[in-house]
């Protein structure tokens, strides 16, 4: 089985073909240019060094989010676009899922974080028992609040994402239990994981129409909680 992977939910843009057991091609960037600049010609990339038609993907694999609103959307309409024009079928890999599955048998505690601001990360906390295991399902959550959750666990921990250099100090200050940061190589997102996932998520069968594809934001944008602020604040103007 064939799978195209797109990932920019979150700093990182990145593009892969997994095939069954191997790595295709994987193209992944992270410096100074826009999803909306790097994505398009990082799928012309893939068909261009592998000489492969997208016609002979099987499915599309892209990370569903949580994070950032603008890439989700980026990776969200173009994987929607490809499943239309392609008529194949899309897999929707939570964003927290591929990143845990990069420390593939890391043995303790996993949980990816992505900076949400206001001390909030998006997150979610995983393991290796003998298979890739969802300890806690993806959610936004104060920072201080997960460390004190992951204490309670009494294990390992490894903490992986963009929301390590913002937090660093806080889970050092906030720790109990032993904790690594995973290397640089190791950090961030990667179409490769989203592929690899994808492909078991799609023999279990777990694939949508790109018509239904809508990610998962887990909470408001920033301009939709200003609207809200904006609009209460009217109301307790009016007399």
């Amino acid at each position: 089985m064939r799978i195209l992977a797109l990932d920019s939910s979150g700093l990182t843009a990145s593009v892969a073909v997994v095939e069954d057991e191997q790595i295709l091609f994987e193209y992944t960037m992270n410096y100074k240019k826009t999803h909306s600049q790097t994505l398009l010609p990082m799928l012309d990339e893939a068909v261009r060094m592998t000489g492969l038609s997208l016609d002979t993907v099987d499915a599309i694999a892209v990370a569903g989010g949580p994070g950032s609103f603008t890439g989700l959307r980026i990776g969200s309409a173009t994987a929607k676009g490809l499943g239309l024009a392609l008529d194949k079928p899309l897999i929707h890999v939570p964003t927290a899922d591929a990143m845990a599955y990069r420390m593939f048998g890391f043995h303790g505690l996993i949980c990816p974080i992505m900076d949400a601001r206001r001390s909030q990360v998006y997150t979610g906390i995983y393991e290796f028992d003998e298979q890739f295991k969802v300890v806690r399902d993806q959610m936004a959550e104060d920072i201080f609040a997960l460390a004190e959750l992951l204490n309670q666990f009494g294990k390992r921990v490894v903490f992986l994402g963009d929301g390590v250099p913002v937090y660093r100090e806080n889970i050092k200050e906030t720790m109990k239990v032993p904790y690594v940061f995973a290397p640089p190589h190791m950090c961030r997102q990667s179409a490769a994981a989203v592929g690899a996932l994808g492909l078991i998520y799609a023999k279990r069968g777990f694939t949508e129409h790109a018509r239904d594809h809508k990610p998962d934001y887990l909470r408001m944008s920033q301009a939709e909680r200003e609207r809200l602020e904006r609009e209460k604040g009217q109301q307790h103007d009016r007399p």
